[in-house]
């Protein structure tokens, strides 16, 4: 999957990336859940110092970058490409 990851959905906690990640299907049109990972910040041990991204699947490159930084604004979160 690495190789087809254009988009990274950055949220700040495990529950909104769970929720973002549960409705992204519906929302865009796209088969399977994208993929959820916790991004520890630099130097920090404790979970609540983590962010939490949600890497989107996108091989076509057919998402609206900013229709996807809308959708992780629900959740306070913004949108990165690695």
């Amino acid at each position: 999957m690495d190789d087809d990851v254009t988009h990274l959905l950055v949220l700040p906690d495990r529950d909104a990336a769970e929720e973002a990640a549960a409705g992204f299907a519906d929302r865009f049109g796209t088969g399977g859940e994208p993929r959820i990972v916790r991004d520890a910040l630099a130097g920090e041990d404790d979970a609540e110092d983590a962010q939490w991204l949600v890497l989107v699947a996108d091989p076509d490159e057919r998402l609206d970058p900013a229709e996807l930084d809308a959708y992780a604004a629900v959740w306070d979160g913004w949108t990165e490409r690695p």
